[in-house]
């Protein structure tokens, strides 16, 4: 019988993220490469767009083979679908149901509430608004990409090749994480949970009855995640190193999404958002202005990036599971049961339920803080934010 494999060590394992030149967190910020440990040069397609990859074969073995996902023409074909029936539908039957609406705006209005100040519940359409929204977030992310971030890519001196696919990477998460991070700091303005003001995640639950704005940002959010899901485990874009361990976290993160959009925790929900949304600008920017080797300003970046996912992501996490442990008895008595079918989830065992997963996302959070702390430690003492090497490594391995 063969002997069982060794497992490795934990400080091997954290050695082997800090040199993996694929890692999404540590592999941008690696030393120069030694010359003689280079890859031979291999071919380079003038442009992203231009790869075979990213080609269209026809709509419909676009769509039977999901490279729609990836070919922003037959995605736009497909979102156009919805908007062209339902103006048509709207057009011969101006005062009747029309079934394309839900696709492209949130349902289940509250019956009874005000025009100027309306409500709205989760429910079974929302479904449609989530399926379109991933057609959509598909042809914006590859547009976007192909027609505008490359095209600035190279005009600020990035030559073709993976180097400048992961500067697009970067610049679309500053475009996404950017717009709906301060989307949801917009929208925690107009819930009483303004600035993690904990106690009214709690007060008056269930909070069944959304602003149209958070259930709009809630719907998108997931439909973003699930389409990224997508994309990863089906393979459609070209893999990392951490491939697997990407697909975890964002089977996690949408299983947060649907979990707390389901039970009514829409407000504590924001607040993770916006938790974890505003630092991961600062991280793409970070890695954005080391792939332009600015080298005073991705420093300054970094650091900036540093103490941006400390406040957020530590102390504003922690005040979150703070309260879940300590305020849960907010909830009111009467609600205070497990009924799915009225709308209440809060019995007392839930507590763990909502404890758990977040401490567990604050592990994970705390884990990625050692190594950025191991970086900056280089940094400061005689090390360096840097990644120079040379444009004949942009074909071969991944930045």
């Amino acid at each position: 019988m063969a002997p069982r494999k060794r497992a490795p060590s934990v400080q091997q394992t954290i050695h082997n993220i800090e040199v993996d030149r694929t890692h999404h967190l540590t592999g941008p910020f690696q030393p120069p490469t030694p010359l003689e440990a280079r890859t031979p040069r291999k071919p380079k397609v003038h442009a992203p767009s231009e790869d075979p990859f990213y080609a269209t074969r026809g709509l419909w073995d676009d769509i039977k083979t999901l490279r729609w996902m990836r070919v922003p023409s037959s995605a736009f074909k497909l979102m156009m679908i919805p908007i062209v029936l339902f103006c048509i539908t709207k057009v011969a039957l101006p005062n009747g149901p029309n079934p394309f609406e839900p696709m492209l705006f949130i349902s289940h209005e509250v019956p009874n509430s005000s025009k100027g100040d309306s409500r709205y519940a989760k429910g079974p359409m929302d479904i449609m608004f989530i399926a379109y929204h991933i057609i959509a977030f598909s042809f914006i992310r590859q547009f976007t990409l192909f027609n505008i971030i490359h095209p600035l890519g190279l005009w600020l001196g990035l030559k073709r090749g993976l180097k400048l696919e992961r500067f697009g990477e970067q610049a679309y998460a500053v475009l996404y994480y950017g717009t709906m991070g301060f989307w949801g700091i917009f929208i925690m303005k107009e819930l009483p949970t303004w600035w993690y003001d904990t106690k009214y995640y709690w007060i008056d639950y269930p909070h069944w009855e959304m602003l149209p704005n958070l259930k709009r940002y809630y719907l998108m959010h997931f439909s973003y995640w699930l389409q990224q899901l997508l994309i990863l485990s089906l393979k459609l874009e070209k893999p990392r190193s951490d491939f697997k361990e990407l697909v975890v976290h964002h089977i996690v993160t949408i299983w947060l999404i649907g979990w707390s959009y389901g039970i009514n925790l829409t407000l504590i929900g924001n607040a993770v958002f916006v938790s974890m949304d505003i630092p991961d600008v600062f991280l793409a920017l970070s890695k954005i202005c080391n792939y332009l080797k600015y080298d005073t300003t991705k420093a300054f970046t970094f650091v900036n990036f540093f103490v941006i996912w400390t406040y957020f992501r530590h102390w504003l996490n922690l005040r979150i599971m703070w309260s879940v442990w300590t305020e849960f008895e907010l909830v009111p008595a009467s609600t205070r049961l497990f009924s799915p079918w009225d709308g209440v989830w809060m019995a007392n065992w839930m507590r763990y339920q909502i404890f758990i997963p977040i401490l567990l996302l604050q592990f994970l959070n705390l884990f990625w803080y050692y190594l950025m702390c191991r970086i900056l430690y280089r940094a400061v003492f005689g090390g360096e934010i840097s990644d120079d090497r040379s444009d004949d490594e942009d074909d071969g391995k991944d930045d």
